[in-house]
């Protein structure tokens, strides 16, 4: 028996629809599971959703905010009325911004925390009250460097990250004797549509470069082992950990 095969289970991806949410969508999915990729816009839940299919898997089209409560609820509703229950939940919804400390905004920062640190658990929360009440889950969320470290001028960023580190492994104390796995993974810097400009032409980006020991940034596709792991019973008895995928970022000191 292959421990790693996803055949059979269900999986849904919060933001799995670009970047790094899209990366693990397909990574379960070419790992057998079938998986639905929400987000807010309906033509990239569209297209990720025939990725999804043309690798053979079953799919659907959802929108849902991590905002939004009753969103979530609908996703949760139509997943388990298509597929009968939910195995793994991945949630992937995140932003951030770059200011100085002093000048954030009370807006900035009730925005990232929302989205980054309460929209994860409003999601775990959610999905978790149907895997508890049929005793299996696997739940996956993102964390960051900057879980572990201090980053410059992200304070609130690296406030919320931290939150979900913790959050991870208070859920993984709370629901792990009852069937549900919580653990999360800490990408490294991936190179991505949105940052490819800051990593390729600033100062910001050669640092992440110069601190990283494969010299290289990171694929999003490589993220992917690291869920279909988390995901699969290969990992049933690994619980509230933070799997990090940066290169050997958070092992470096010095580097020259």
């Amino acid at each position: 028996m292959n421990s790693f095969d996803l055949g059979g289970r269900v999986a849904v991806v919060i933001g799995g629809t670009s970047g790094i949410g899209l990366a693990l969508s397909q990574g379960l999915a070419a790992a057998g599971a079938d998986v639905v990729p929400v987000s807010r816009r309906a033509e990239m839940v569209d297209r990720a959703a025939a990725a999804i299919e043309s690798l053979g898997r079953k799919s659907l089209r959802l929108t849902a905010d991590a905002l939004d409560r009753p969103s979530l609820e609908k996703t949760l509703a139509a997943t388990l009325e298509a597929f009968a229950h939910v195995d793994i939940l991945v949630n992937c919804a995140g932003i951030t911004r770059r200011t100085p400390s002093l000048a954030v905004a009370d807006e900035e920062w009730d925005a990232i925390i929302a989205t980054n640190l309460t929209g994860t658990f409003r999601a775990c929360q959610i999905f978790g009250r149907a895997m508890l009440a049929r005793g299996y889950g696997r739940i996956i969320n993102i964390a960051s460097l900057a879980s572990f470290v201090g980053l410059h001028e992200v304070a609130a960023y690296t406030a919320s990250k931290s939150g979900v580190a913790g959050l991870t492994r208070a859920l993984a104390v709370e629901w792990g004797s009852k069937g549900v796995n919580v653990n999360a993974i800490a990408p490294g810097v991936f190179r991505t549509a949105l940052n490819a400009a800051l990593l390729d032409e600033s100062g910001r980006g050669q640092e992440f470069l110069l601190r990283t020991p494969l010299k290289r940034f990171g694929d999003v596709a490589e993220l992917a082992p690291a869920c279909v792991f988390l995901a699969s019973e290969a990992a049933r008895f690994v619980n509230g950990e933070i799997l990090t995928v940066d290169g050997g970022f958070l092992a470096s000191g010095v580097n020259q």
